[in-house]
C-alpha cells in the first residue's frame, strides 16, 4: 500500500470483453472505474491515467492489446509503477495470457494490484511463481518454434531450387509504410521521438496493419524506422 499521507502515482487498466458493454454509461466500465477509483483513495494512490481494452477477450493475446500497448508507453516514459486493475480476470481471463502480461509488467519493475488489495505480481507464493515460470517457459518455446518452422522451410526451399530467397523488407513491400513509420516517429507536438508502440498504434489508427490484421509489434517498427 502507499504510504499514509503522500499519495502515490499509479494508472488504471480496465478491459470489456463485448462491445455491448464498451461506453462511459455501460454497467462494467463504470463497475470497473468505480472499485479501481476506490481502492485508489482509500490507499493513497492518485490515479493520473486509465486505459482500456474495449471489446477485448480475457483470451487474447496481451501483446495484441491496444490499450496495453499505451499502459506499456507511458510506464515506460513517466516512471509510474502501479497498475490497479478490478480483479485479475479484468487482466485477462486466461491464465497463461494474464501471467504473460503481468511478467511483462514485473520485468519493468511495475506492481499490479487489484481493487481488493491482492498484489498480482507478488511472487512469494510458490504456486503463483512456478506458473509465471511456467507462462514465460511457454512464451520462450512458442518463438523458438517459430524460428525453427521459417528454418526448415528456409531449409526446404533452398534443397528444392538451390536457394533461399528471403523475404522482402518492409521497405520493399511497403516503402509508404516505411516513409509514414519513420516520420511518426519523429514527429511529436513537443518534439523529440514517439516510442515504438506509439508509432505503431498511430498506424493502426490509419489502418496500416501487420498480415494478421493486428497491430505492428516494436520490433517490426524498428526495423522499418532502420530501413
Amino acid at each position: 500500500m502507499a504510504r499514509k499521507g503522500k499519495l502515490v502515482e499509479a494508472v488504471a487498466y480496465l478491459r470489456t470483453s463485448s462491445a455491448a458493454n464498451v461506453g462511459a454509461d455501460k454497467d462494467s466500465d463504470q463497475r470497473q472505474r468505480a472499485a479501481i477509483g476506490d481502492f485508489a483513495k482509500r490507499s493513497g494512490y492518485e490515479l493520473v491515467a486509465e486505459f482500456n481494452d474495449a471489446a477485448v477477450s480475457g483470451a487474447d493475446p496481451i501483446e495484441a492489446r491496444r490499450g496495453f500497448a499505451d499502459l506499456l508507453d507511458r510506464i515506460e516514459g513517466n516512471g509510474i509503477r502501479t497498475v490497479i486493475v478490478e480483479d485479475a480476470s479484468r487482466f485477462a481471463r486466461e491464465l497463461m495470457t494474464q501471467e504473460l502480461g503481468i511478467l511483462a509488467l514485473i520485468r519493468r519493475s511495475v506492481r499490479v494490484l487489484t481493487a481488493n488489495g491482492d498484489d498480482l505480481t507478488d511472487s512469494s507464493d510458490p504456486s503463483r511463481k512456478m506458473m509465471r515460470q511456467i507462462a514465460g517457459a511457454f512464451h520462450e518455446y512458442e518463438k523458438a518454434r517459430l524460428v525453427a518452422k521459417l528454418r526448415a522451410a528456409r531449409e526446404r526451399r533452398r534443397s528444392t531450387t538451390g536457394k533461399c530467397v528471403g523475404r522482402k523488407s518492409h521497405a520493399e513491400r511497403n516503402p509508404e509504410l516505411v516513409r509514414v513509420a519513420k516520420q511518426l516517429r519523429r514527429k511529436l507536438p513537443k518534439g523529440g521521438q514517439r516510442s515504438l508502440r506509439a508509432v505503431a498504434a498511430e498506424l493502426a489508427k490509419l489502418g496500416h496493419r501487420n498480415e494478421r490484421g493486428a497491430m505492428f509489434s516494436a520490433t517490426s517498427i524498428k526495423s522499418m524506422i532502420e530501413a
